[in-house]
C-alpha cells in the first residue's frame, strides 16, 4: 500500500474524506483496536503530548474488551466503525458487508466509518454513506509491515505530514514495534511544526 493514496482513486471517490481543511491541526487515527496492552500504551503516549486522536475500532474487539473501549472515550478521543470482523469489501456481497458494518454498530456508537484495507466497492460506499461519513486518509504509516524498519515507518509520516493530514497508525500487536517507535516521535514533530492533534469532527 502506498504512503499517500493515488490521486486517481481520490478523483474516483470524491465524496470520501481524504483530508480535512484545518490550518492548525492534524488528525492521527488508529485502526483495528482496542488491543490489550497496546491501546493503554497509545492512550498514555497521547496524554503525554496532550494529543487527541480518532480510533477506528473493530466490533469484535469492542465486544471482547468493552472496558478498553470505554477508556478511549473517557480520555476524550473519538471512535469510528471499522466493521465487526475486519472484512474486505471486494468479493463480498453488499448484503453481507452491510450486515458486518451494522453488527459493529451495535457496539460502536459513531457517525464515522473506515473500510478495512480501503477495499470497498462503489455500491458498498453508497450504502454505507447513507448512515456514516466515510473517512479515508492522507498518509498511511505502514506500521503493520514487519519488513519495514521503525525509522522508515516514522519517515513515512514525517516526510509527508502537513496541516489537515489524516494519518493512519494501527492499534495492534502486529504494528506495535514500528508504531511504538514512530508515534512519540511523530507527536514531537507535530508539536515542533506548531500544529495540534485533534479528533475528527465532521
Amino acid at each position: 500500500m502506498k504512503i499517500k493514496p493515488p490521486k486517481f482513486i481520490r478523483r474516483l471517490m470524491p465524496d470520501l474524506i481524504w483530508e480535512i481543511e484545518d490550518e492548525n491541526g492534524v488528525f492521527l487515527t488508529f485502526d483495528d483496536g482496542p488491543t490489550p496492552g497496546v491501546t493503554e500504551w497509545i492512550l498514555s503516549t497521547l496524554r503525554r503530548y496532550n494529543a487527541k486522536a480518532t480510533f477506528f475500532v473493530l466490533g469484535k474487539n469492542v465486544e471482547m474488551y468493552p472496558d478498553l473501549y470505554q477508556k478511549i472515550i473517557a480520555a476524550g478521543h473519538k471512535v469510528g466503525n471499522h466493521t465487526y470482523s475486519h472484512q474486505k469489501g471486494w468479493g463480498m456481497s453488499l448484503e453481507r458487508y452491510l450486515e458486518d458494518v451494522d453488527f459493529a454498530g451495535d457496539f460502536i456508537h459513531s457517525e464515522l466509518f473506515r473500510p478495512p484495507y480501503a477495499r470497498v466497492t462503489p455500491s458498498q460506499v453508497r450504502a454505507v454513506a447513507k448512515k456514516y461519513k466515510i473517512v479515508m486518509w492522507d498518509i498511511v504509516s505502514r506500521d503493520y509491515n514487519r519488513a519495514l524498519s521503525p525509522e522508515k515507518c516514522l519517515k513515512n509520516v514525517t516526510d509527508h505530514i502537513t496541516a489537515g493530514s489524516i494519518v493512519v497508525f494501527h492499534d495492534s500487536e502486529k504494528a506495535f514495534k514500528n508504531m511504538s517507535y514512530a508515534l512519540p516521535r511523530t507527536l514531537k514533530y507535530i508539536q515542533q511544526m506548531g500544529l495540534k492533534c485533534k479528533i475528527i469532527e465532521l
